[in-house]
């Protein structure tokens, strides 16, 4: 790259042919230094191409077949005529089924029953009749694991609205709860934001009931064992008598009861305010939270309290959901939501490493993206921190209720890193940086949008099926704000940064991984925590932090990569499994750099694996999915991942060999002794 003197030949063994043999087996030569030049060229030339005119990056963000077919299901219960995405989603969906009949939630993954089911019921919608061989062996498969009862809550209520299941088999989600107090374990503040976003419009659903039955023919009775008029609410009581589980059902039966029972002016108070909270929260182009679940509710919330389609409401909510579809080959498919905020940071993290000069234009384009995508509205957050002015950025285009913690402290690194003196910049970065201190919490620890959102009991209700209707602190996150104030000069002898490593200490696991919640999974965790140590100045040579590099170590494979199934979240002993990628192997590569194994073997071996894998055009093939939605739940591709994460771990690996030390070292060695000027009660 520009500015640097070569790299003595001896600190790499062999010649740039011959990293693998025609049958794939690892060769013994190690890259040249040209073979790991030119890859870090190649993946940086590639990238910069890829920024689009507005200053961002972004590719799409591809999750199983439940988010296609559940955009069918809308168009068909708004009445849309959407030929052209129909013909060409229905061989997606076909595409995606699996070996056993059904659809998997991730690549590679079993059958899940809840996804079988709504693929199963948008191909009929689609026009493929029960006799189609994919058809019988869908239905086979439900069937063998006892039918169409068994699916999660929210396809009960996809097919309770196309009356295909009864809604007396639908936990209660009573609109009254609306108006229960912020501070109340059991009102909407106490969720998730995502929660919050997908039941607020749910609960006018809930009230309303509507009913667009399907023909025979089209619908899926052939999928239930038991007949419909004998389905009820599945309660799986817990074998002791007195726990949250089953007080939660004792709870669900009374308010199934006081459903059928309401005041009638209470229900017309609960649902004029709930329309008070969506209404502000569809302003922009962004839609209800900016997910695509929450979007499709917000659309049927407003049909069924009488907006008329043509509304601008309407029109707004609609044009959000549809700028969702995207282009896959010959093909169409849904996203769950944007991701440019999240795709732009890391890959101007992925370029600074690589040693691009700060006066290139895509710096400065990207930088004052930031500067108009920052978010000024006081959102849900402020509920548990009052007072704070509003900083940060989202991870969608636009979410202005909604920042997120991850985003935000990936996006200040940028500004650190190229940005020494922040001129223009001082004020969106200290309102930034101010935001994200004063979420920290009381455990030490950050989550991704909210502060103390930690009732766990919480999980318990029969509606929260999926067992994520939180957002607690968590490692990953965490390790990224912890990392940002490395960066900025700040160590263990600040208390922010003491009680960070305090709540990182305590969740590392036995085999000394981190766990990682917003991607797959050990090893995503572990990168995401030993970079932060780096940068807080922890020694490397520490029993925990070597414990971490042993658990990589062990977890590699013998193609030299690293790999991780999201199985791993179902069985905590399959972690750092799985095909090697080339996200999860950059991942193990930057903490084993980071943790001082520069020169192990078995870092050799990943580098030799990330640039036989890298394709002519800079880029790296990788089907599996390496992101996290929800942990058992729902899993993200992420398409760039691939890209600047590769590009970060050859560049990191360049660096270090070569000078000792990352850019990102050389750089932040000015605010060591005397960090980032920050004046906030939050640092204490």
């Amino acid at each position: 790259m520009k500015g640097k003197e070569p790299v003595p030949e001896q600190l790499f063994s062999g010649s740039s042919s011959g990293l693998h043999t025609a049958s794939g087996e690892e060769s013994a030569v190690d890259p040249s230094t040209e073979v790991v030049f030119e890859g870090i060229r190649r993946a940086a030339d590639s990238l910069i191409a890829r920024q689009q005119e507005e200053g961002y990056w972004v590719e799409p963000l591809e999750a199983d077949v439940t988010i296609t077919a559940e955009y069918v299901l809308l168009q068909f219960l708004l009445g849309r005529d959407r030929e052209e995405f129909f013909r060409r989603a229905a061989p997606f969906i076909l595409d995606a089924q699996g070996e056993d009949g059904g659809w998997p939630l991730y690549h590679g993954g079993p059958a899940e029953i809840s996804a079988t089911v709504k693929a199963y019921l948008a191909l009929k919608l689609l026009g493929y009749d029960a006799d189609h061989p994919a058809m019988q062996r869908a239905k086979a498969l439900v069937l063998e694991r006892g039918g169409a009862i068994n699916v999660n809550v929210f396809t009960r209520i996809t097919l309770a609205l196309f009356g295909q299941y009864d809604w007396k088999g639908v936990p209660a989600l009573p609109p009254e709860m609306i108006l229960l107090p912020r501070w109340f374990p059991l009102s909407i503040y106490t969720v998730s934001y995502w929660s919050r976003t997908v039941i607020v419009p749910l609960l006018f659903i809930y009230h309303y009931k509507p009913l667009f039955p399907l023909p025979p023919e089209k619908g899926v009775q052939e999928l239930f064992i038991t007949p419909m008029s004998e389905v009820r609410v599945h309660y799986a009581w817990d074998k002791k008598w007195i726990s949250w589980k089953n007080l939660f059902f004792v709870l669900d039966r009374i308010l199934q009861s006081w459903n059928r029972h309401h005041p009638s002016f209470l229900r017309r108070k609960a649902l004029k305010k709930a329309m008070e909270w969506m209404i502000p929260r569809l302003k922009g182009e962004g839609g209800l939270g900016a997910i695509f679940p929450a979007m499709a509710n917000s659309v049927l919330a407003l049909r069924l309290e009488g907006y008329a389609s043509d509304h601008p409401l309407v029109q707004r909510a609609i044009r959000s959901v549809d700028d969702l579809v995207f282009e896959l080959e010959d093909r169409q498919s849904v996203q769950p939501c944007h991701s440019p905020i999240w795709d732009t940071a890391l890959a101007l993290g992925a370029l600074f490493e690589s040693e691009s000069e700060a006066s290139l234009p895509f710096v400065r384009r990207a930088l004052d993206w930031f500067c108009r995508k920052e978010v000024r509205t006081v959102g849900d957050w402020s509920v548990r921190v009052p007072g704070v002015e509003a900083g940060g950025w989202a991870f969608q285009f636009e979410n202005d209720y909604y920042p997120d913690i991850d985003d935000t402290s990936v996006v200040l690194m940028d500004f650190a890193k190229w940005v020494p003196e922040m001129g223009p910049y001082e004020g969106v970065f200290r309102r930034g940086i101010e935001w994200t201190l004063s979420m920290q919490g009381t455990d030490g620890g950050w989550g991704a949008f909210d502060k103390d959102n930690d009732f766990l009991f919480l999980n318990n209700i029969p509606f929260a099926d999926h067992g994520a209707l939180l957002d607690p602190s968590t490692s990953d996150v965490t390790g990224r704000v912890t990392e940002l104030l490395g960066i900025l000069g700040y160590d263990a002898r600040t208390p922010v940064v003491r009680r960070a490593l305090r709540f990182l200490r305590k969740e590392q696991e036995e085999n000394g991984s981190w766990y990682g919640r917003w991607g797959v999974n050990y090893i995503y965790g572990t990168w995401s925590v030993v970079s932060a140590l780096k940068a807080v100045g922890e020694d490397m040579s520490a029993s925990y932090v070597q414990k971490a590099m042993e658990f990589l170590f062990s977890r590699q494979n013998p193609d030299g990569g690293w790999g991780e199934s999201c199985y791993s979240y179902f069985r905590k002993e399959t972690a750092g499994e799985g095909v090697s990628t080339p996200s999860q192997t950059a991942w193990a590569l930057i903490a084993l750099i980071h943790g001082g194994h520069v020169r192990h073997p078995a870092v050799s071996r990943g580098v030799r694996f990330l640039l036989s894998r890298q394709n002519p055009d800079g880029k790296w093939p990788e089907s599996e999915y390496t992101g996290t939605g929800f942990p058992k739940v729902f899993y993200l591709r992420y398409n760039m991942y691939r890209d600047y994460f590769s590009l970060w771990a050859l560049a990191l690996y360049r660096n270090v060999l070569v000078d000792g030390q990352s850019r990102v070292e050389r750089l932040s060695r000015r605010w060591k002794g005397n960090p980032y000027p920050l004046r906030s009660r939050f640092l204490a």
